[in-house]
């Protein structure tokens, strides 16, 4: 018995110092060392192998389809990591050969990172960082991102850095454009919401969450192609808004709840939905795709097409909403009932009928603008619509509450404030300025940029 437990002892430990085939979760006992190898603009490089040389022994892996391999350390401190280069594909090198082997610090119960970029002979010459969050991060090279600490939950975009050939002010000018667009999209339906029954919904940044995550799941978990992923996250964001609506708030409006009480529901509902995406997703970051995105020269500025694509489809969106309020009978009944439902009720319009379409696109709004601003931000995780709810209330404050055009103006300066900020402020207080400017518009002008003035008492 003696030499059997010695012998399963043995094993255990041995076991411990081999790379994790799945998915490692950090605990108090278990450090996580996550190292990606990509391709920029092309994908992730499968059948690297990787060696890793530490604390805890020496562990080796290959990388799998996504180009990543994740190994479980039960001891800190730090780790070389080593990549075989005669396992890369063949006409490809290291960007950055002089940072092989690397040295990365790891701490127990947390995750630490590293992207490996892998480009042709002719493109070496530095591109690899590590992150102590194990988060999508990169060098600051063209087309890298910046991933937050362990303390900031928000992500910078790729199109806030710039890279040789680039103006920096043209840059941010660039970045903030193309984030307020996105969180207009996704604020938008906030705005519809409380235009129609005059609720603030603060779930509605778990209805952004659910579109990131849903999408990420197509992409990682079920393999679908970007677009389709895209499709999936938004009927599953329309459908979760039916279901809210039929099952939670048009029962409370029918028995006459207040305003005030169905907002606290919504505060739980969304302390729900973020514990149950924690249970289901855990803290660490999900990258929708796994490649960097290849990033083009337009004069002084640089973008990826990915967000080129992102922004086409949110303005196609936007615009669509826009003549569908303007010039369709749906649109009418909802500008009726935002007005004044109980006149638009004695007009013939179906009020209630009404509220639910607009959950509908509302939620469905939501959860696609959650897939573009993942995709923008190159990651998203369990809370990362409460960390942009904020933003999108101070958008739809500073445009005017009720007024979808206003969401989509208050969006703009939101995006441009929170992008230009960081010419004077950290970055992970580029949020914070967001914040400043709604407390300064509730102090000076309470409607807002495009709202009413409406008389108290």
């Amino acid at each position: 018995m003696l030499a059997l437990l010695t012998a399963l002892t043995t094993l255990g430990v041995a076991g411990s110092a081999q790379a994790a085939t799945t998915p490692c979760s950090p605990d108090d006992a278990t450090a996580c060392l996550n190292v990606t190898v990509t391709v920029p603009g092309t994908g992730p490089v499968a059948g690297a192998a990787l060696t890793v040389e530490g604390e805890a022994g020496t562990l080796e892996a290959t990388t799998d389809a996504a180009g990543k391999a994740a190994f479980a350390l039960t001891a800190a401190g730090d780790y070389t990591v080593t990549v075989d280069e005669g396992t890369l594909p063949a006409g490809t090198v290291l960007k950055d050969p002089a940072a092989n082997p690397a040295t990365v610090t790891v701490a127990l119960g947390r995750s630490a990172g590293r992207i490996v970029q892998v480009v042709p002979p002719g493109e070496a010459g530095g591109g690899a960082t590590e992150s102590p969050t194990g988060g999508a991060t990169t060098s600051p090279s063209p087309g890298a991102s910046a991933d937050a600490d362990a303390g900031a939950e928000a992500e910078a975009s790729a199109e806030a850095s710039a890279g040789p050939g680039t103006n920096r002010y043209a840059q941010l000018l660039l970045a903030g454009t193309v984030f307020g667009v996105l969180l207009a999209l996704a604020s938008l339906g906030a705005n519809l919401i409380y235009g129609t029954t005059g609720l603030s919904n603060f779930a509605h940044g778990e209805l952004v969450t659910l579109g990131g995550m849903t999408a990420f799941m197509a992409v990682q978990w079920w393999h679908l192609p970007l677009w389709l992923a895209i499709v999936v996250a938004t009927v599953a964001g329309a459908a979760a808004g039916w279901l809210l609506n039929t099952l939670l708030f048009a029962p409370l409006r029918r028995r006459g709840v207040g305003i005030t009480q169905q907002m606290i529901v919504t505060i739980g509902l969304s302390l729900a939905l973020l514990s149950a995406f924690l249970f289901a997703f855990g803290a660490q970051p999900a990258p929708i795709v796994s490649g960097i995105s290849q990033r083009m020269q337009l004069g002084p500025v640089q973008i990826s097409a990915q967000s080129l694509v992102s922004v086409a489809v949110a303005l196609v969106v936007l615009a669509a909403v826009a003549f569908t309020l303007a010039r369709t009978r749906l649109g009418r009944a909802t500008r009726a009932v935002s007005d004044n439902p109980a006149l638009a009720a004695a007009t013939g319009i179906k009020v209630e009928s009404v509220i639910s379409r607009v959950w509908v696109a509302s939620a469905a709004l939501a959860s696609l603008g959650g897939v573009l601003l993942a995709l923008y931000l190159n990651t998203t995780r369990f809370n990362f619509g409460s960390t942009l709810l904020l933003l999108m209330f101070a958008a739809i404050t500073l445009g005017g509450l009720g007024s979808p055009l206003g969401a989509v103006l208050g969006a703009l300066v939101i995006g441009l404030v929170v992008e230009l900020s960081t010419l004077v402020l950290p970055n992970d207080m580029r949020y914070a300025s967001a914040l400043v400017i709604l407390i300064l518009v509730l102090l000076l002008r309470p409607q807002g940029i495009l709202g009413r003035a409406e008389r108290i008492g």
